[in-house]
């Protein structure tokens, strides 16, 4: 297939590689602007879950519906996040 796209480009060496160059660029404006946005809803990239295995803790029905992950923490106010949001360092810990 290569082979044929590039016998049929015209205008000697030079044109074959604008000829390519331009062909190359326009694939990839066509799946980077019409392919992959169509393509985005039916791939599960957003389908994502943290935490324990819901087997281990009695499976989503027995859970409480209006426990806030995190509340555990009586040191915590309600405005307050359990780490830094201005690093990736933790905060070292008082046995080092």
């Amino acid at each position: 297939m290569y082979a044929f796209i590039w016998r049929k480009l015209p205008f000697g060496i030079w044109g074959k590689l604008t000829g390519s160059l331009v062909m190359v660029t326009a694939i990839g404006v066509l799946l980077w602007y019409v392919v992959f946005p169509l393509a985005t809803p039916l791939l599960p990239f957003d389908d994502v879950q943290v935490g324990t295995n819901s087997s281990e803790q009695g499976g989503p029905a027995e859970q409480d519906p209006n426990v806030v992950p995190g509340d555990d923490d009586p040191a915590l106010g309600p405005d307050e996040i359990p780490y830094s949001t201005h690093s990736n360092e933790p905060e070292p810990s008082p046995s080092r």
